[in-house]
């Protein structure tokens, strides 16, 4: 694996813990999208380019008090890399839930240009041509 991709994503799971949305923006192109479709939460769509990633951010952070994100493993396959991950997820009421779900980063020089959500590990892994 691509220690430089895998560090890239790393980096982008970090700033996104630690609420750091300067740090977090600059991992991506500017025309980057986060796909989050297969969403089973709120903010199910596509966020496409600067603007709308950091309306995302925005209105996910409006709407939890805390998130973490702990990632399990990485899987690369060209430039994209499989990301197993828990949330550990506390909302205004200080009601606290676990989301399991995958990631599919897609990093191209030195910056992530797409992130996809995928709720199955086995979903994910077959976006990627892989079977578990």
């Amino acid at each position: 694996m691509s220690e430089d991709n895998a560090e890239i994503v790393r980096r982008q799971n970090e700033a996104w813990n630690r609420r750091d949305l300067r740090t977090w923006l600059a991992l991506y192109r500017p025309e980057a999208e986060i796909d989050w479709s297969r969403s089973r939460g709120p903010l199910k769509g596509v966020y496409r380019g600067d603007r709308e990633r950091e309306a995302f951010w925005e209105a996910f952070w409006s709407t939890f008090d805390d998130v973490h994100v702990e990632m399990h493993g990485f899987t690369e396959v060209g430039s994209e890399i499989v990301v197993p991950n828990t949330a550990h997820v506390r909302g205004r009421q200080g009601i606290e839930v676990l989301a399991r779900s995958t990631f599919v980063f897609t990093v191209e020089k030195g910056q992530i240009i797409r992130l996809r959500l995928f709720q199955e590990q086995a979903e994910a892994l077959e976006a990627v041509g892989l079977r578990e």
